[in-house]
């Protein structure tokens, strides 16, 4: 046997082996709501949305959820408003699940799992997102936008990078998108 592959050699003295987590285990995740433990069952089926504990735990340790919502335009006085956390909150499920439309907004009303994931009380209507978008000057709403996005994307600003795309002509036949009768180059 060689001395690579010997496993021996694998692990010197001094060095310990890492157990891997067994699927059976739950793996404890933070998240803006708190602690939750994400469990994988094979035998469940599950949901589109299934994976978004670990965004929302992406969203944690990089304090983004906090720092969206700490600058947040939006507010509310009185006790009878819906809060912008649950507003904001709601609008990020609804881009999340892929809806680009006040209407799909709807869509994500009965979700029970994730809403708390983000600390959030409910998700709130179509209707009530509306309402909340209006109250936002466009002014603060976009200077607030496009400085968080502008926090998001500044430190990867700083590296070097190199970019890498590939500028092949692809041909196009049949009934693909963008095919023409004839000759195509």
């Amino acid at each position: 046997m060689s001395a690579l592959l010997d496993p021996k050699n694998a692990h010197p003295e001094g060095e310990l082996a890492k157990p891997l987590l067994s699927s059976l285990q739950p793996w404890p995740i933070d998240t803006p709501g708190g602690r939750f433990y994400a469990e994988w069952d094979e035998d469940t089926p599950t949901t589109r949305d299934g994976q978004l504990i670990f965004f929302f735990q992406f969203l944690k340790a990089g304090g983004r959820w906090e720092q969206l919502m700490e600058h947040c335009p939006l507010t509310y006085s009185g006790n009878r408003g819906s809060g912008a956390h649950n507003v904001i909150g709601t609008v990020l499920l609804s881009v999340l699940a892929g809806h680009w439309r006040y209407v799909h907004v709807n869509a994500v009303r009965g979700d029970t799992i994730n809403p708390p994931l983000l600390d959030m009380e409910k998700t709130v209507s179509e209707d009530t997102v509306r309402r909340a978008m209006k109250r936002i000057p466009e002014e603060a709403g976009l200077k607030w936008l496009q400085t968080e996005l502008l926090d998001c994307v500044s430190p990867a600003l700083e590296l070097l990078w190199i970019l890498d795309i590939d500028t092949t002509v692809k041909p196009l036949y049949g009934h693909q998108q963008g095919a023409e009768i004839g000759y195509n180059p």
